[in-house]
């Protein structure tokens, strides 16, 4: 059995400081969030929202065309790209050329999506052709078809991260693993990624494990949160390992506080985006 991994804590936070937050948006980094079917658009908005809540300073979100209008009244933060789709809905992979317009620091692909042989296609359309400088978080549909084509993380392998939950952690590696620290870590080495699962972030610098947290993260929406929180990190200059390691902190204390506010359960994802900025100003 892995031992278990050392407490991220801020005193720990501090010694792995984010980029200073200075100068115009530009300076504080693009984020691309790449999903939202006709579904689905909820996923995508609240993957930008926690972007700019840890300090991003732009957001694009590309989801189904069907549903881009109303979502850009209702986020006039963003900039909204409508992508074809399908009679149900859901995002055609065929759209690389219309993504590779937009200039991001970082891109999410998968918060929403609900097709995975569309989302597979996008992925071997899109990744082989980002600039070197541009990170990647992959979440939802996009680690199932990772999962299936683990080929897909080659051209991003060194500036990837991912977001499984512990049945997607299963499907990454084909198999159970012994335990969630151990899965993490094998997940990252088999993909060259920073791993965030279940509160633990494994990578080349290491294995760590948020212990904050309780019962309400298991919430709609929640693992939007954090991989949009990784996202806005990785935009504003941060290392994977150090993205996904503050990411994760804020997305589970800030669950912990609101449920000292509110109790353990029922409270939103929403909430949780909201949060994210008073945990990153407490460190």
């Amino acid at each position: 059995m892995t031992r278990r991994p050392d407490p991220v804590t801020p005193r720990l936070l501090r010694r792995h400081p984010l980029p200073t937050a200075s100068g115009g948006k530009r300076q504080r980094g693009s984020v691309l969030v790449v999903g939202g079917s006709r579904r689905t658009p909820g996923a995508a908005a609240l993957t930008g929202l926690a972007a700019l809540r840890v300090g991003a300073g732009r957001l694009t979100l590309a989801m189904a065309a069907s549903v881009s209008p109303v979502v850009a009244v209702s986020f006039p933060e963003a900039g909204v790209v409508g992508l074809p789709e399908d009679d149900d809905g859901s995002v055609l992979g065929d759209c690389a050329d219309t993504l590779l317009e937009e200039d991001a620091d970082a891109i999410v692909i998968g918060p929403g999506l609900t097709d995975i042989d569309q989302t597979t296609i996008m992925l071997q359309g899109l990744l082989p052709r980002l600039s070197s400088d541009t990170a990647v978080a992959l979440d939802a549909f996009a680690l199932g078809a990772l999962a299936n084509h683990p080929e897909l993380a080659e051209p991003v392998a060194g500036r990837l991260l991912l977001t499984p939950n512990s049945t997607e952690v299963e499907l990454l590696l084909g198999r159970e693993p012994k335990d969630d620290a151990t899965g993490a870590r094998e997940t990252a080495e088999k993909f060259g990624a920073v791993v965030c699962a279940g509160g633990i972030v494994a990578g080349p610098d290491g294995l760590v494990e948020v212990r904050a947290g309780g019962p309400g993260l298991g919430t709609s929406g929640s693992g939007d949160v954090l991989v949009g929180a990784a996202a806005g990190l990785l935009a504003r200059g941060a290392s994977p390992q150090t993205a996904g390691m503050w990411a994760t902190w804020l997305h589970n204390s800030a669950g912990e506080r609101i449920a000292r506010e509110v109790g353990p359960i029922g409270f939103l994802a929403r909430e949780l985006a909201d949060g994210l900025q008073h945990q990153l100003s407490a460190i």
